[in-house]
């Protein structure tokens, strides 16, 4: 069975490096999150409005802005908003 891969328009790499970097870390955050949460357990209220110095303070607001990023330039990469 042949991959649908091959048929994809070729990106930049420039934009495919960034994507790359942006997926990463958002990885990294997210193995963070897990094991911080396998140790203490999170708290909804401290996950949605953590104390100054907390752990996981900013730790949402970073999380959506990679993902509005990744999401902006895999729309790019297919021309979706075009």
């Amino acid at each position: 069975m042949r991959s649908r891969l091959n048929e994809l328009p070729p990106c930049g790499d420039e934009s495919m490096s960034e994507k790359n970097d942006l997926i990463k870390e958002m990885l990294e955050m997210q193995k963070m999150f897990q094991e911080y949460e396998s140790a203490n357990g999170v708290d909804p209220q401290e996950y949605y409005t953590p104390k100054a110095g907390d752990k996981l303070e900013g730790y949402r607001e970073k999380y959506h802005e990679l993902a509005a990023k990744v999401r902006e330039i895999a729309s790019e990469e297919v021309n979706f908003w075009k």
